[in-house]
């Protein structure tokens, strides 16, 4: 994490969520199938379109839990960014092909995105995003990949749960 000032207006949350739509990860999610086969016609599913669904989802049982809402509507926006395309299938091959170096995980590519991928800052590599946003977009990993996440990782490494 890179120190900024306060958000103008916003809480770190509310900036999270923010970065997230507007970055160009979150904008290419239009080209990425929800659903590989398209078996409704005209109704085709992209990763944007089922992202902002979530988000709605999540917001709406944030609020009835009184939780942070803007931490899960952020968390719910990023959360298919490292998804590659063609579905679960695109996923599953993708894993296939780099089990020799420990596999595909896209909860994982999901962080490196907004860590790392994004170029949107002269100061900073990634989105520079709030632990607690970042951690909501790992939400679940396999444990030999955690290793390599840092302060992350943290609460998966002292086997902590969710």
């Amino acid at each position: 994490m890179h120190a900024e000032p306060p958000a103008g207006g916003r809480t770190a949350f509310q900036r999270d969520r923010d970065r997230i739509v507007h970055c160009t990860a979150f904008r290419r999610l239009e080209y990425k199938t929800q659903v590989f086969i398209n078996h409704e016609g005209d109704l085709y599913r992209t990763r944007l379109t089922h992202s902002i669904e979530v988000a709605q989802i999540a917001r709406t049982v944030a609020r009835a839990l009184g939780l942070d809402e803007d931490l899960t509507e952020a968390v719910s926006l990023a959360h298919d960014l490292g998804h590659t395309p063609f579905g679960h299938a695109g996923q599953d091959a993708l894993d296939a092909a780099m089990t020799r170096w420990g596999g595909f995980e896209h909860n994982l590519q999901s962080l490196r995105v907004v860590d790392e991928l994004e170029q949107r800052y002269a100061a900073f590599d990634g989105l520079n995003l709030s632990f607690e946003t970042r951690e909501g977009i790992l939400k679940r990993c396999r444990p030999e990949l955690v290793q390599a996440l840092g302060e992350v990782a943290g609460r998966f490494l002292r086997g902590g749960s969710w």
